[in-house]
Order: structure tokens, then sequence, then C-alpha cells
């Protein structure tokens, strides 16, 4: 039994809840009153309700995030009728802004605003006393040097088995409207001693892969490289480190440390969004594009980083033509990802400030994605999201990277992006689905369409048959032809990957082998 049960839904299980366990370790005296309970948001509400009831607490506090908002509001609905009695607290991005307008709060008894670490506990005890707080809190950010370590309450099954979150820094110097950093306050970094330490019991205990949450980890370059030396002088085989990183910020010092890491050890997550700097203007953007496709080029051809870099679809004043010169430019660039997103309007960004200008129309449910605008219409947004969902199991999954390159750099369109939108297309026209299209499917219309605009059947099937086996497969789909040595030879998929995940493994295969693109 439990007085304080903190809770969320996960978006998936391999994910830890980080900001709950920022809460239970400045719980002080009511630490051993607390329970934390996670769930994934493919779970039932009433099993659910049912567990976080069983522990008969007297106050529920939810982890509330655009990706759980739907199921989280159904859970508080349920938990305020069946036990009215049960303060229900939220806290979370999703929830420190318009709270006036949302479902959930109005079910819920009391939300906390913005960060939360400290004041939770200073309502905890409030509650507990008797007394009644209002119902939104809007606490000022708290000192880092005064919060107590969240790390410790990793369990050892979230170390062997669970992403780990660690920060080094909060906060954003950017003010990207679409973006929740566009209203943060400045960054702010954890003693980096302290944090080190933390690190090193982590280490300790088995630990071997870490997420950053720091939105701009380089923005520091003396920090972060000592905290990449930190990890390099600690090295161990399975180890991988994943950090956001500003696009055009890696100075000299920066890039030789970063070459020093194993390839595919380290995967750095850059926010590219636009290569159009009108559009950039819109947004108040800032950023050196010709410093950041040195940067991209550097850590292609030099480093063994994996680069996941993000573009954004129906930000105001770019249509599809400008996104496509975007998509190939980024594409030339080398990233072992591109991520095609869709703009969303985050609650309490100030992206609004264009929708009378733009026509922008957003859905009115989470995640509340782009409908159409000036520029896109509906139609041609929805067949942009079928390009981003087909994209990233053909692209972005490692799983075609011999094949990939000739669909993309074929003459049909002279255009990666439009190559890969009639493939798109088709795809479309022939399963009707953006999700759940299996691999061998992908590979035959990969084939049918390749050998129809003329590429060799004997180049498309070694093509394929090398990426088949590559990627785990196991013979060959009947409609390959025999691979020939080089196919045959293709590297085993079971080969040692390290820290690295399949997808990532993939992309490292296909390079070594393939020589990337």
């Amino acid at each position: 039994m439990s007085e304080i049960l903190l809770a969320t839904l996960n978006a998936r299980f391999i994910h830890t809840a980080f900001g709950l366990r920022c809460l239970h370790a400045n719980l002080g005296e009511l630490q051993p009153r607390c329970s934390i309970l996670e769930f994934d948001i493919k779970q039932r509400a009433a099993d659910i309700a049912e567990e976080l009831l069983a522990a008969k607490p007297k106050i529920i506090g939810l982890g509330i995030y655009i990706w759980n908002v739907g199921p989280s509001t159904e859970l508080v609905g349920m938990l305020k009728a069946l036990a009215p009695d049960v303060r229900i607290v939220l806290g979370g991005p999703e929830v420190s802004y318009e709270t006036e307008t949302q479902e959930i709060v109005r079910l819920a008894d009391h939300v906390i605003t913005g960060e939360a670490d400290l004041a939770f506990a200073g309502l905890c005890r409030s509650l507990l006393a008797g007394a009644s707080p209002p119902k939104v809190l809007v606490p000022a950010p708290p000192d880092l040097t005064e919060l107590a370590s969240p790390y410790v309450f990793y369990r050892d099954e979230d170390i062997a088995h669970r992403v780990l979150y660690v920060e080094a820094s909060r906060g954003c110097p950017f003010s990207c409207e679409f973006c929740l950093s566009a209203v943060d306050l400045p960054v702010r970094a954890f003693p980096l001693d302290g944090f080190l330490g933390e690190m090193e019991r982590l280490l300790a205990r088995g630990a071997r892969q870490f997420k950053f949450l720091d939105r701009t980890f380089n923005l520091n370059v003396e920090v972060s490289a000592t905290i990449l030396q930190f990890f390099l002088a600690r090295w161990q085989p399975g180890m991988f480190l994943h950090f956001e990183m500003i696009p055009d910020r890696f100075p000299e010092g920066l890039r030789g440390l970063i070459c020093k890491f194993p390839p595919g050890a380290l995967q750095f997550e850059v926010g590219i969004q636009s290569f159009d700097a009108a559009v950039s203007n819109n947004i108040s953007r800032r950023q050196d594009l010709a410093r950041l496709e040195d940067n991209l080029r550097f850590l292609k051809e030099q480093s063994g980083v994996h680069v996941h870099a993000d573009l954004i679809a129906g930000l105001p004043g770019e249509g599809l033509a400008g996104f496509a010169a975007g998509f190939d430019r980024l594409w030339r660039l080398g990233p072992q990802e591109i991520q095609v997103g869709i703009l969303k309007r985050l609650r309490g960004t100030p992206i609004i400030r264009h929708d009378a200008a733009f026509a922008m129309v957003y859905a009115r449910l989470a995640p509340y994605e782009l409908l159409g605008n000036r520029d896109l219409d509906f139609s041609t947004l929805q067949q942009v999201k079928r390009f981003a969902r087909h994209w990233d199991a053909a692209g972005n999954s490692g799983r075609f990277a011999r094949t990939l390159p000739i669909l993309l750099e074929h003459p049909r369109h002279a255009s990666p992006f439009w190559n890969f939108w009639e493939f798109s297309q088709r795809l479309h026209a022939r399963h009707g689905k953006q999700h759940g299209i299996a691999p061998d499917r992908l590979a035959g219309q990969l084939y049918l369409l390749l050998c129809e605009w003329g590429v060799d059947e004997a180049v498309v099937g070694g093509a394929l048959a090398a990426d088949h086996l590559t990627s785990g497969g196991r013979g060959l789909p009947g409609y390959l032809k025999a691979p020939g040595d080089a196919a045959g030879q293709a590297a085993n998929p079971r080969t040692e990957a390290g820290g690295r995940n399949r997808r990532q493994q993939r992309h490292l295969s296909g390079e070594c082998e393939a020589g990337g693109h």
C-alpha cells in the first residue's frame, strides 16, 4: 500500500518515465510513502485503474504528454468515478499550457505546470495535512543545484532492458516557434561533477545505453567534451549514447573527440527542419546552413556517428516543391535516418501566430498535426504523411541499404524525393495502408518498380538479395533472381551489434558493404 502513487502511460514498455523518478527523488520525508507504477498506452484504462486503486492511494500523480493525453483522460475520468476521494494531480508538458480548455484538467483535482520536482512534494504535504491548495499551481523553476538525483530509482530491470534517460542540462537558447523550447527558460546546467558521479554509479550497475534529454547537448562545447571524454575513458562493448545536437556547432576540438568513438556508438539527433531561409525566418529559427552542411559531411565521411536528421513538413510558407528540395539536399548529405515529421501545434507554442496568414488548420485532438494550410492542402498533406510512413519502413529501417540508392538516384524524376514519392503512391495503391506492410512486400514492390523503370533485373535482384540477407532473412523470396557472389557473401546479420539496435546495425552493415550514400 502507498499513500502516494506516481504513474504515467509510456509510449512503449521500453521507455522509462524519467519525470516520475525526478519527482520521487525530491519527495523528502514522503519518499517512503510513495511508489512508482509505469504503464503503456496499449493497456486498457480499466486494468490500469484496477492496479492503481488496489494500492489504496490518497494521491495519484500522473505524467501527461502528447502521446498519452487521450488514454489518460479516460483513465482520470474512471478514477474519479470509482474513487472520488483520491486526489488526482497532473503534471507534464501537455497540461502546462492552456489548462482552461482541457477536459483532463477539468476532471482532475490539481495541475502543476512546468518543472514540478519540488512543487509536487509541497502539494502532497498540503493535501495530506488536510489543506485545500488551488487547483492550478505555477511554481518557479527549481534551482538545479538543490535537486536530489533521480538515477537511484532506475531498477536493475530498467538498466537491463529499457532506455535510460539522463539530463545534464535543461532549457534551450533558441526560440523555434513550433517547439515548447520557445517558451522555456534559458539553459541551466546540473553541477557537472555530481552528474558524472551519477553516471559512474549507473555504469557500475551495468548501464550501457544512455539517452540524453538535453535539447542542445553541444551548446557548451567544453561541457559536452568533458562528458564525451568521461564515457570514452570508460568505454566497454555494448555502450551507446544518444544526444540532441545543434547541427551547425561542431568545432575542431569536438570533432576530434567524436572520431575516437567506435562506429555506431554515438547517435546524434539533429534538427534541420527546413533549408529555406524564408521559412526558417517565419518560425524564428536560426541556423548557419553552410556550416550545417559541412558538419553533416564531416559526420558522414569522417566519423562513425549514426545521424538522425529531422525535417518538418507543413511549416508556414513551405509548399511541397520546397520541402522536396530540402529532402533532396539532406539525403545527399548522407544521414543514416531522415525523420519526416508533420508540423504539430503543441500547446503553448507561438506557432499559432501564423494561423490566419497561412490558413493553418490543425487536428483538435492529440497529436494536433497539421491538416492543411495555404501551401499544402489536406489531400497533399495526407500523401506526405503516407510518404513519411513508407520512408520510415523502407528508408530509415536500414533494410534496403543497397537497393534504396538505386531507387532514389534513378533519373526517372532526377530527384530522390519525387522518386520515392512515386514508390509511396504505388504502395498506397497496392496495399491501401501506411502501417504494417511486411518487408518482403516492400521488397517485392521495389523489385517490380525498378524493373519497370528499366533497371537490369540482375542488378535489382542482387541488391535486394544482399539487403535481405543482411537484414536477417534466410533463403530468398521467390521473385528474386539467384544472387551473385557479392550478394551471396553478404555480411551475416547475426554479427556482434554492440550497443546498437537492429535498425542502426542494418545501416552500418549496409554502409560497410555498399559505401553508403
